[in-house]
């Protein structure tokens, strides 16, 4: 069946994620493809980062609305040659313009995803007591807040990855192939995307420290030792 070319400009369409659809756009070379990946990544994540940021201020939330976007767009240009690099050895040979271009697809939905858990963050964070009331860095209730914007991150990352099996499955003509490029996928966005994540720090990690688009110790520590430490003190705090 042929599908005459058009334009992702409906998330409803893009949603759908129809294989013959997206192969489509990942094979040519559309400016409106990348347009409209990048609008959807800078107001979905972004709104998502304001909400995460609000509970310190306001310069908080601008700076979180700008760092989450640019953490994704980042990983997906990381990840777009790493991927690329990685498909060949599993069986898949696509070129690196289609891996860029379904890296970019797959992180437009998560970006989706994410403006619409956006109310439900913003909904936690203004539960959650600020840092200098009763709440403190020790406390379980700022362990769940960080670990349950975290979660949401990367919840709406697996369903990102997971619109691109059905056009994994059309490129490889294997399901075999495709599951096994996807799982490679995902351990590739999952590390490369926390490293940059951490590195920005759009999460609030540091919260005891001012306000800072970049902080001086951004390069020290772990993103995955954070989140092991914040899951330790909800679960045994007393």
């Amino acid at each position: 069946m042929t599908i005459a070319f058009t334009q992702p400009n409906s998330i409803g369409a893009f949603l759908r994620a129809e294989p013959a659809r997206l192969a489509e756009w990942g094979a040519r070379r559309r400016g409106h493809l990348i347009a409209f990946c990048i609008v959807m990544i800078v107001i979905g994540a972004g709104s998502y980062g304001v909400a995460m940021g609000s509970w310190r201020n306001a310069k908080q939330a601008l700076f979180t609305g700008i760092k989450l976007p640019l953490a994704i767009l980042l990983t997906t240009l990381g990840n777009g040659i790493l991927n690329g690099m990685l498909a060949p050895l599993l069986g898949l040979n696509i070129t690196f313009r289609q891996s860029l271009a379904a890296v970019l697809m797959s992180f437009a939905t998560t970006a989706i995803v994410l403006g619409a858990l956006s109310p439900v963050a913003w909904f936690i964070v203004w539960n959650t007591p600020p840092l200098t009331a009763g709440t403190t860095l020790t406390a379980a209730e700022y362990a769940f807040l960080q670990l349950t914007l975290a979660v949401f991150v990367a919840l709406a990352g697996v369903i990102g990855n997971l619109q691109l099996l059905p056009l994994l499955r059309e490129w490889a003509g294997s399901a075999a192939i495709a599951r096994n490029v996807l799982l490679a996928w995902l351990a590739g966005n999952l590390f490369l995307g926390s490293q940059i994540c951490w590195v920005l720090r759009p999460f609030i990690w540091e919260a005891n420290r001012p306000v800072e688009f970049i902080g001086q110790d951004s390069f020290h520590g772990s993103f995955f030792e954070t989140v092991f430490a914040a899951a330790h003190r909800l679960l045994f705090s007393s």
